[in-house]
């Protein structure tokens, strides 16, 4: 009942904000309500939203903010979301998008595009959905380019990393949805990059590392699954909660698919059945216990849960999950007419295939145009820094020569013994100059190296072998040319190994299990003969 008296002041909120698109004097500030309310809807969404509703109705709806009532709409919108209700006053965020897009506030302009992607989506406008949420990434990557780090976290607006954490959650759901799992993976681990420095939630974490672990299982990397299944479990909170049941139930399955485990898996499931708190989840729950009995031939059992998934007739994409399996299991038992009508479904289904296909190239395109905008304004910064060195290097430079110049008017000064003397003094501080520079590239080298390890970002693999390969960019490939056995991830393995890291700490940088990273040692040194392979990488550079 108050839900439904939420949506009518809504709407009459609605019809008064009619006067926010009219054009008002601009005022020194926003006005302090919305802010309010604004900060609020981070932390407690269904209490702003009945501030907002006692707003809407007051005499103050008249005189909203400076942003001529666009901020209010934009508000709205972004409760009505986190309320789980409809986009009502989609016009007027249109409105507001156009708005934002032609003023200076990047911040507010970026939750516009979201939520309107949030709108598009509603609307099964998937493609549209996808554009706006890109579009998002590029304006924050343009106005605050250093908005994953750390130490300047404190200086965007408030607020930022956690916006970015559900944006690039959303747009990995979106990937997921559509079965794109390599930049579904890249967009959940940028999350996590993100939630690390605003925590969304207590278990937000674990949810976003069970997503990556889904992913690679979808792309039968088991290896890579059980290792993300496993830190969502160890970083979980608490176990009374659907992210637990979820891990639970991936666990058993992934036990089944490597160990050809039953019993245990098939108790697992049934155990997370019992503690399903809706029918989705439960759903969900059959499909993967029905898939199991399925594949161990208890067609009885199997029957009981797919048919189930089956009947339920406003979950098309299950219905299509679970159709083969039934017209497997009616041909095992000899009933040809059920299993003809699944076969009728299944091809009815599918006659979409060729749209789908369409509509993920498409995504695709403007994922992979995305990168390429990335990697453009990465040249431009490694540009930008690359000047700023050779600057630095040339002074460095000039002012050897300089300080040469200066010995040298010094040496011709002298006589006999004591110029020869100053030369060799001279050459040896040359020497010492030019080996304590190579000493001081080594230690800044391990420095960053060390200091990649050891913060909180993503990335972290790709991040030290750029910074390996900057520092000695032809050392790999003569490792390769010498060894040319060696797989990729062994010559990743030998990189890491030359800064010293252990069998742990290489696992936890490549993203593998520490008895896979202990087995490509041993294929190291029986392929080099070397005893340390920590000391291979030496040889080479």
């Amino acid at each position: 009942m108050k839900r439904i008296l939420y949506i009518m002041g809504l709407w009459v909120g609605l019809a008064m904000l009619a006067a926010c698109n009219t054009s008002v004097e601009p005022m020194e500030r926003p006005c302090r309500e919305l802010e309010d309310i604004d900060s609020l809807m981070w932390k407690q969404p269904d209490s702003a939203l009945k501030v907002m509703l006692e707003f809407t109705e007051s005499g103050r709806a008249d005189s909203l903010d400076e942003f001529d009532g666009h901020y209010c709409q934009l508000l709205i919108s972004e409760l009505l979301y986190k309320n789980n209700y409809a986009q009502s006053n989609r016009q007027d965020l249109l409105k507001a998008v156009d708005y934002f897009d032609n003023g200076d506030n990047a911040f507010l302009s970026a939750r516009a595009h979201y939520m309107n992607g949030v709108g598009c989506y509603e609307r099964d406008s998937v493609v549209e959905a996808c554009g706006e949420y890109l579009k998002v990434l590029e304006i924050v990557e343009t106005h605050f380019p250093y908005v994953e780090t750390q130490d300047f976290a404190a200086l965007q607006p408030k607020h930022l990393p956690r916006f970015m954490t559900l944006t690039y959650s959303r747009i990995g759901e979106l990937f997921a949805s559509q079965f794109m799992q390599e930049p579904a993976i890249a967009c959940f681990k940028k999350s996590l990059v993100f939630d690390n420095i605003e925590p969304c939630s207590p278990n937000n974490r674990s949810c976003l590392l069970l997503f990556i672990g889904k992913q690679y299982y979808k792309l039968s990397q088991s290896d890579s699954a059980e290792y993300y299944f496993d830190e969502a479990l160890r970083q979980l909170h608490d176990t009374n909660n659907a992210v637990f049941r979820d891990l639970v139930s991936y666990k058993a399955l992934l036990d089944y698919d490597i160990h050809h485990h039953v019993e245990a898996p098939i108790k697992d499931l049934k155990r997370m059945i019992a503690q399903a708190t809706d029918e989705n989840e439960l759903l969900a729950r059959y499909t993967t216990l029905g898939v199991i009995y399925s594949l161990e031939g208890q067609y009885d059992s199997a029957l009981f849960y797919l048919a189930s998934v089956f009947e339920n007739n406003n979950d098309v994409v299950r219905q299509r999950a679970v159709s083969p399996y039934l017209r497997t299991i009616y041909q095992n038992l000899g009933d040809s007419l059920k299993s003809d009508q699944y076969a009728v479904f299944i091809a009815d289904n599918e006659l979409s295939e060729g749209e789908n296909k369409a509509r993920v190239s498409i995504l695709n395109e403007l994922y992979q145009q995305h990168l390429q905008w990335e990697q453009d304004r990465a040249k431009e910064e490694e540009h930008r820094r690359a000047v700023q060195r050779n600057r630095w290097i040339w002074m460095a430079i000039a002012g050897l020569l300089l300080l040469a110049a200066i010995a040298f008017v010094v040496a011709r000064r002298g006589y006999g013994k004591r110029l020869k003397l100053q030369q060799e003094e001279s050459s040896k501080q040359l020497e010492a100059a030019q080996d304590a520079l190579k000493a001081k590239e080594h230690d800044a080298l391990l420095t960053k190296v060390t200091a990649i390890y050891q913060d909180k970002l993503g990335n972290k693999a790709k991040r030290i072998f750029e910074a390996f390969s900057e520092a000695h960019p032809e050392a790999v490939a003569k490792l390769k040319a010498a060894y040319p056995d060696l797989t990729d991830t062994e010559v990743d393995v030998c990189v890491l190994s030359h800064f010293a890291f252990r069998v742990k700490e290489i696992a936890d940088i490549l993203e593998l299990r520490e008895n896979t990273v202990a087995k490509h040692r041993s294929s190291i040194k029986k392929k080099t003969q070397i005893e340390a392979v920590k000391d291979l990488m030496q040889r080479f550079i």
